[in-house]
């Protein structure tokens, strides 16, 4: 009995001991996980605050500045160094080492490193080589202020962070992905980022936007400092070489020429634009050429181009950094903000360590010139101690009259090092030469002491003398610009036909049997209305129902207030007949409105559209019944105001209607279109944007003066691209005379000539001569103008001269070389105020004149001629190029 009990009680011992063992498979994985995600958040994929580096990124750093000696080494060896405090192998070593190295700020690269452009990898680490640039030399490294820390081996030192006195996360950025959260920090401009340093040192406000090494242009306006929930858009820069051609000469960040041509490729398959081919001639610098097929719109290409292919990208930051071993979310102000305060600890911890390196080094010589000058090796009691201990406590003695004078205590190693000083050294020694070394000591610490007194201004100094020292060719190469949304719709190729089966109520592009409609695009909207009076907005298919009694079909446009419709319907309930106009600028798509009064049995009797606004004169013949006495009689719609598509309408006649008939189409009713030019995005718009150009209409045109002296007329479509460098853009008047002075590279003189504008639309007019070196100095639409000349070198003492243009040379064509304004070495040109005014009324105002806030100002500092143009206050007309 007493065995059982003994059996059992072991038993229930062995189950508690299995029972404490046991790990259950939830718990595993929520530790491991955790320690999981841990690891690659803070050793692979998130950048530290401090130094704005990756792991592998600060390792490769590190083991290149142990092997610098100033050479290039190949990328191997610099592989096989950092693995020796990297352990996750080669691959992503030499992966992190290309792209540092494609940054082109921290490595020094020789040999194929690849190309960010067209996206080509870099040759084998055997092949290539690096170094440290002069810029890593000079900003992260310094052993005396490195907190360090073992490697994983536990055989070397690694820094814990590098001392970077650089903003240098914000001026590389940074992307990985990590277990539960990602970082993803666009580049910063080199000179911004120190230029907003000095800023928030001075107190200053400043701004931070990115720059992308690809170029291109980007909307900033949602980039919410950098933080998550932002976004940027990026385009491409697009040129027109002619009609038939676009030059991509910058692509946005993140794509490469390869992706951004099939995504073209792929967008004309679909037929969302339609180009003929595509040439790459990438080879420094981007260029795609993109050739139209014949009869395409370039503008309106590249707008289908931003629209449906990579030529545009929205970019989305997340600004996810490593602080104190935890991931937090600062926007890039802050991690600025941070650098420099960081940079200025940095900067006093040097001084500092050089204070006391100074110090030491003071101290050290002003014992070693009393020891030697009071020949304290030459005492007989130092010369007859027993032992070192007596010889040290004999020289300390004697040092007790100049102890008070020194700026700390003597130790036991100072009396030591005096005392290994050589007899060499003794004979050499020069009290004058001493003297003076001790003077420079202690003006070198005055100096450090006033730096350290002083940190703020020593700080601002420091990245003063890194952006004259490094700053050079790293000037912005991403424009910033606002963009306009661009509308799919507007810009999409037609590249189906819509056709309609009115027999049988169908609509869509495979009824290639039934009626032709019109041309249009698969993400069109088309418009439908039924005899009842019912219409709805749907979207383009294959095939659709809409039923049997379709009146009207068109492709719709959202928001366009100039398409009216001019319709007379019968009402079920009274008989009458009511006209309206109206417009429809956007409703519920596959939702069915009515435009009569929704009673049984009503009617469209009459019904057109007209694009843009005409009015109509109706001819009504009425059934002929007792005591009318008037059955045929006319109405003229443009009488009727335009109101919205619910209005009831005006009656027309409360009698029965036998036809109605068109007898004449008016003129628009909208008058002319007025015109706004939006300088943020150099386009024309109808809302209300920007400078007002004036109304437009019929064959009214646009005329842009571009600083090259070039000019060119367009027409008043809204898809119109305009080119950079404008003078004055403007509504054409073809009454008035353009003045253009200009100098004649290959003559060395300056010209004047007269010319009035040809109205040829679309191409663009070298007006200054064919020579790419002739600049335009100065226009001026004034009818009759005066120059002031100032003569300069060998005739500076020559009396100014003054031009009444319109009687020193006629009017002649563009093409004309003009006259010679003098002989002689002219110094200064002035537009002066005229004696005869204009003799016609037409006057632009400052408000007409786009890109002429600065109507006088020196020539530019890259010009060779000293040439300064000076516009009369009271003068409206003239527009300074500068």
């Amino acid at each position: 009995m007493s065995d059982e009990i003994l059996n059992s009680e072991n038993e229930e011992i062995q189950d508690e001991i299995v029972k404490d063992e046991v790990t259950y498979l939830s718990g595993m994985y929520k530790e491991w996980f955790l320690d999981y995600a841990s690891y690659v958040i803070l050793e692979r994929a998130v950048p530290y605050i401090n130094d704005g580096l990756k792991p592998v990124q600060r390792r490769i750093m590190h083991a290149m500045r142990e092997m610098d000696d100033g050479r290039y080494n190949k990328v191997a060896n610099i592989i096989g160094q950092t693995m020796q405090y990297h352990p996750h192998g080669d691959a992503s070593i030499g992966d992190a080492a290309v792209q540092l190295g494609q940054k082109d700020l921290l490595i020094d690269t020789q040999g194929n490193w690849g190309n960010i452009l067209t996206g080509d990898g870099a040759a084998a680490p055997r092949y290539i080589e690096a170094r440290l640039t002069k810029f890593a030399l000079e900003v992260l490294f310094n052993p005396k202020t490195t907190n360090w820390k073992l490697s994983y081996d536990g055989r070397k030192r690694e820094p814990v962070t590098l001392p970077v006195k650089f903003p240098l996360l914000l001026a590389q950025g940074v992307e990985g992905i990590a277990v539960g959260l990602a970082s993803k920090m666009f580049p910063h401009n080199f000179i911004e980022l120190i230029d907003a340093s000095i800023a928030y040192l001075k107190g200053q406000d400043f701004e931070l936007l990115p720059d992308f090494p690809t170029g291109g242009s980007a909307d900033f306006s949602k980039y919410n400092d950098g933080l998550r929930g932002g976004s940027i858009k990026v385009r491409a820069r697009i040129e027109k070489r002619d009609n038939k051609t676009l030059i991509i000469n910058e692509v946005p960040f993140g794509k490469t020429t390869s992706t951004l041509i099939e995504s073209i490729i792929k967008a004309n398959d679909k037929g969302k634009i339609k180009i003929k081919k595509i040439d790459d001639n990438t080879a420094a610098n981007v260029e795609i050429q993109v050739h139209l097929a014949p009869g395409v719109s370039s503008d309106k290409t590249i707008d289908a181009l931003y629209a449906f292919t990579d030529c545009e990208v929205s970019l989305s930051p997340n600004s996810c950094i490593i602080e104190n071993d935890k991931p937090i979310f600062i926007g890039v102000k802050e991690i600025l903000q941070r650098s420099a305060d960081s940079t200025l600890e940095l900067l006093k911890l040097e001084l500092e360590i050089r204070k006391k390196e100074l110090e030491e080094m003071w101290h050290f010589s002003s014992l070693e010139k009393i020891f030697i000058e009071e020949r304290l090796y030459k005492d007989k009691k130092f010369e007859d101690s027993e032992n070192m201990d007596q010889a040290i406590d004999h020289i300390d003695k004697r040092l007790e009259p100049w102890k008070p004078k020194l700026h700390r205590e003597v130790t036991r190693d100072d009396i030591l090092r005096l005392m290994e000083i050589r007899m060499a050294r003794i004979l050499k020694f020069n009290k004058d030469k001493a003297n003076d070394y001790l003077k420079g000591l202690e003006d070198e610490i005055a100096k450090v002491v006033h730096n350290i007194e002083n940190i703020v201004p020593f700080t601002i100094d420091w990245f003063k003398y890194l952006k004259t020292k490094f700053g050079k060719g790293r000037e912005r190469k991403t424009e910033i610009r606002s963009f306009e949304n661009i509308v799919a719709s507007k810009v999409v190729v037609q590249n189906e036909k819509l056709y309609i089966d009115q027999k049988e109520g169908f609509i869509g592009t495979s009824l290639r049997k039934a009626e032709f409609v019109s041309d249009c695009a698969d993400i069109d909207d088309v418009i439908i209305f039924r005899r009842d009076g019912s219409y709805f907005i749907t979207k383009v298919s294959e095939k659709a129902f809409v039923g049997k009694n379709v009146m009207y079909l068109a492709i719709f446009k959202k928001n366009d207030k100039r398409t009216i419709y001019n319709v007379v319907y019968k009402d079920g309930e009274t008989g009458f007949s009511y006209m309206k106009r109206f417009f429809v600028t956007g409703v519920t798509r596959d939702k069915e409105y009515n435009i009569t009064k929704e009673t049984k049995g009503s009617r469209i009797t009459y019904f057109s559209a007209n694009p843009n606004g005409e009015a109509e004169v109706l001819r009504i013949v009425l059934k002929p019944k007792p005591r009318i006495k008037k059955l045929i009689f006319e109405e003229d719609l443009g009488e009727l105001a335009i109101k919205g598509r619910q209005s009831m309408g005006n009656i027309l006649t409360k009698y029965e209607v036998h036809k109605i008939s068109l007898k004449e189409k008016g003129v628009s009713t909208l008058g002319g279109r007025k015109i706004w030019f939006d300088e943020d995005v150099r386009r024309i718009n109808a809302d209300n944007r920007g400078k007002f150009l004036g109304e437009f209409s019929g064959e009214d045109k646009i005329l842009v003066l571009y600083k090259k002296g070039e000019y060119q007329l367009y027409n008043y479509d809204l898809s119109n691209h305009f080119g950079e460098d404008i003078l004055a853009i403007e509504k054409f008047d073809k009454r008035k005379i353009l003045s253009a002075v200009y100098f004649d590279a290959e003559q060395h003189f300056y010209y004047v000539k007269r010319f009035e504008i040809d109205e040829v639309e679309g191409k663009l007019i070298r007006f200054v001569g064919e020579n790419p070196d002739n600049k335009l100095v100065s226009v001026t639409w004034v009818h009759y103008p005066r120059l002031e000349l100032t003569f300069g070198g060998k005739n500076a003492e020559r009396e100014n001269e003054i031009i009444e243009v319109a009687e020193f040379i006629g009017i002649k064509s563009w093409k004309a070389k003009g006259k010679r304004l003098s002989n002689y070495e002219v110094n200064n040109i002035t537009e002066i105020e005229p004696v005869v005014k204009d003799d016609y009324d037409h006057h632009e105002t400052e408000e007409d004149v786009v890109g002429n806030d600065e109507q006088t100002a020196p020539i530019d500092e890259n010009d060779d001629i000293p040439l300064e143009i000076n516009r009369p206050k009271d003068d409206e007309n003239q527009m300074s190029l500068f």
